[in-house]
């Protein structure tokens, strides 16, 4: 069995990315966390262990192995398959690398290419919503000017109106030139800073499970399904009930345009915690991430806007603002989160994860 007191790979620990390490006869001799949790093997259990014994290999990469083993030259696969012990099927990209640290002989490296993709999807997104509020932060500035004397204009022309009835017009100016301003103040809102302390991830989304059922009585159910325990988080209060406030206020009102139409009801929504354990958020490690779902048994969201439902002003629903999910996103970059969405008809799930360790 391994010392594991005096661990002399205890640096590879740290790596966001799966490593194995074997020996001559391609025994396991190290494993770090990355690879227990991607390989879903435990380094305790399976150390000494042929790797072929625990993971069904490609012929490609057994040999490939053989090859770096006996004559010391690297190896890098593209998409290698490795079917795991539960059935799991991954899709990987792998270094082979010699080692001369006896009795380690190579090194392996695993990449799960949906994780290259989720890592390239999380830098795009975050360039999109650095351009789009800077491009929003400019429009905002050039409105507001012009918009404050409209509503000026308006005023004034008011008094000096001898007709009453004519004051329905200046209203109707002033009226809306007050809702743009509002829209102009919450298009910068993500631009307060953050006012970070202990938070209770139940606490709040018992606040907005409070505030759902206030708002939509008859038409929803909202479903607990908590781990509760789970540890505090540090984060911002506000900003955190409004990101599961806007997401599942979406799925209620969905839920209300699905039962208006004359389909059954009520709907349910779900608010769900778990604990996610070695995940890689932006680039770092985290032994131990926060992960919520809020599941609804709506609709769904129309296939045309999937892509930009993330982008400002963008919305599936007639008169819509466009910026809830904006909003969302926003903050839960702002705590180094993630958020995704799985959507059809009948199932909608935004997953929201934020780090806790």
């Amino acid at each position: 069995m391994p010392d594991d007191s005096a661990n002399p790979f205890g640096g590879l620990d740290l790596l966001s990315s799966a490593v194995l390490l074997l020996d001559e006869a391609l025994a396991i001799r190290y494993l770090n966390p990355a690879a227990e949790n991607l390989l879903e093997i435990s380094h305790k259990v399976f150390f000494g262990c042929r790797l072929d014994s625990v993971i069904e290999c490609p012929v490609k990469l057994l040999a490939a192995l053989e090859s770096v083993r006996q004559h010391g030259w690297s190896y890098s696969g593209q998409n290698v398959e490795l079917r795991l012990a539960g059935g799991n099927v991954l899709q990987l990209n792998c270094t082979v690398n010699p080692v001369e640290a006896a009795p380690v002989r190579l090194l392996i490296e695993l990449w799960p290419i949906d994780q290259q993709l989720r890592a390239t999807r999380e830098e795009r997104l975050v360039e999109q919503q650095q351009a789009s509020r800077e491009l929003i932060r400019n429009l905002v500035h050039e409105i507001k000017n012009p918009l404050g004397g409209i509503r000026g204009a308006a005023q004034l022309l008011e008094r000096e109106l001898g007709n009453p009835g004519l004051h329905e017009y200046t209203q109707v100016i002033i009226k809306e030139a007050d809702r743009l301003q509002e829209l102009m103040r919450r298009l910068l809102s993500p631009h307060r800073p953050m006012q970070p302390g202990p938070v209770n991830i139940h606490e709040i989304l018992e606040r907005v499970r409070s505030l759902l059922t206030a708002e939509f009585p008859t038409i929803l159910a909202v479903r607990r399904d908590y781990d509760t325990s789970l540890p505090e988080l540090v984060g911002d209060r506000e900003q955190l009930i409004q990101v599961f406030l806007n997401i599942a206020r979406n799925a209620a009102q969905a839920i209300t345009r699905q039962t208006d139409s004359g389909l059954p009801g009520p709907g349910q929504i779900t608010l769900r915690t778990r604990a996610a354990r070695q995940v890689t958020l932006f680039k770092r490690r985290h032994r131990l991430a926060l992960e919520v779902h809020v599941i609804d048994d709506g609709p769904g969201i129309a296939e045309e806007i999937r892509e930009r439902m993330f982008y400002p002003l963008v919305s599936g629903r007639a008169g819509g603002s466009g910026l809830g999910l904006t909003l969302a996103q926003s903050f839960v970059q702002q705590h180094q989160g993630t958020i995704e969405c799985e959507s059809r008809p009948g199932y909608t799930c935004f997953m929201i994860l934020l780090p806790l360790g």
